[in-house]
């Protein structure tokens, strides 16, 4: 090509025969090891990731493997530190938590009530006073209320949290194996690069596939940040505006706390938005039934602006990508892999895009000649053409007579001709 870039031609025969055998290879392994090939994808994803990190400490003169094991311990510890916090922090709230919601339906006050059954004669007096009172609560909330089985509502939460946290432990051997293999990759991702340079050299004043590749996931982590900010601020200042407007007492004080959370939840493609609706709604719901109502409201909201609008645009826009096939991605990751698939589908979305703009232009097929007409059966041949028949001449036999006549009498009367007389 003009600019130093191969060109990779396919010829005819590969386009009929190849590429379908290819896609049938494509499924029949997405069918059989499906799993192997998604744990293998994800450990290069990861290995893209952290190349630049790699890189850059290779740049200060540490060997590779060396700078391989800083980022991966780095990362490790910084990993355990999250989950340990995360752990003994959410135990702790959850457990605070379940009693202080027991003790909302369990424990009464010197009028024999408990908490429960006096919000919900609150609520019937706000309705009352509100010009609702047509609407009648009292009697089938109390029954609801005191049909509620706390004890073994809690004590299900929080065997579900014990059993989440054993279900980590056994997921912990396939995160080994992604650790292990991405390893690998990353010690030979330099002779990776240098062989592909070489095979195909980048255009003149693009970077090469591997940075390509590189800079597309870098996309998807500023976009998921950018995300998570939003999403987070969203709900900080909604709940803010609650506890000032006293929709939420409290509120305020606590807004920043649950925007926080929010935000990191939202790392969670799916299930963050709700684990980040959690600890606000049991807040609000101990506060006042009507106080549960709006955030809940509130985190509706946010969850479908957040699934409609603000994933497909900043990701799009952060991706380079459609919003529809923004969608279509995650959606196809969680069908085939649940919560994984979600994690796993627009890193690969943004890898698959790199790969298609720099293999897009290098990338010819070979031409099909056109079909030639083929005769059925009648003759086709034209006819030739008529000729006019020549005159015929008339015949001059009385002229050439007497031609030939007066040729012989100069021939007797010429003296040259004569024989001599004896």
């Amino acid at each position: 090509m003009p600019d130093g870039a191969t060109r990779i031609a396919i010829p005819r025969w590969i386009q009929l025969v190849g590429l379908p055998l290819l896609l049938l290879l494509v499924w029949t392994l997405a069918n059989t090891i499906g799993r192997v090939v998604f744990l293998f994808v994800v450990a290069g994803l990861i290995a893209l990731l952290l190349n630049p990190m790699v890189r850059t400490l290779g740049r200060i003169w540490i060997p590779r493997g060396i700078a391989i094991a800083i980022v991966y311990l780095s990362f490790a510890a910084a990993a355990t530190f999250c989950v340990i916090a995360l752990a003994t922090v959410g135990t702790d709230n959850v457990r605070s938590t379940a009693n202080r919601v027991n003790d909302y339906f369990t424990t009464t006050n010197s009028h024999h009530q408990t908490g429960a059954e006096r919000d919900v004669g609150r609520l019937q007096i706000w309705l009352n006073t509100h010009h609702l009172e047509r609407i009648k609560i009292r009697k089938h909330g109390l029954e609801f209320v005191r049909s509620i089985n706390v004890k073994g509502a809690t004590s299900k939460a929080i065997s579900l949290i014990e059993g989440a946290a054993l279900s980590a432990i056994t997921i912990l051997f396939s995160i080994v194996l992604v650790v292990v293999v991405s390893i690998y990759m990353l010690l030979d991702m330099h002779r990776l690069s240098a062989a592909i340079d070489r095979k195909y050299p980048p255009k003149n004043g693009s970077p090469p596939l591997m940075t390509q590749l590189e800079q597309a996931l870098a996309g998807y982590v500023k976009g998921q940040l950018l995300l998570s900010l939003i999403i987070g601020a969203s709900a900080g200042v909604g709940l803010w505006l609650f506890g000032v407007t006293g929709l939420l007492p409290g509120g305020d004080r606590y807004a920043l706390y649950f925007g926080l959370w929010v935000a990191f939840t939202e790392l969670i493609p799916y299930l963050g938005p709700w684990l980040g609706a959690i600890p606000p709604f049991f807040y609000a719901l101990i506060q006042h039934p009507i106080a549960a109502l709006w955030v809940s409201l509130l985190f509706l909201g946010i969850q479908q602006i957040e699934g409609h609008i603000v994933v497909p645009k900043v990701m799009g826009s952060a991706l380079r990508l459609h919003p529809l096939l923004v969608i279509f991605g995650m959606l196809a990751g969680a069908e085939m892999y649940g919560v994984l698939g979600v994690f796993v589908a627009l890193p690969l979305l943004a890898v698959l895009r790199a790969l298609w703009e720099f293999f897009a232009d290098r990338i010819t097929f070979e031409t099909w000649a056109p079909a030639t007409a083929t005769s059925i059966g009648v003759s086709t041949t034209p006819a030739p053409p008529v000729q006019a028949k020549p005159k015929r001449a008339k015949p001059k036999r009385a002229k050439s007579s007497a031609a030939a006549e007066e040729k012989n009498e100069e021939s007797t009367n010429d003296p040259a001709e004569r024989e001599p007389e004896e």
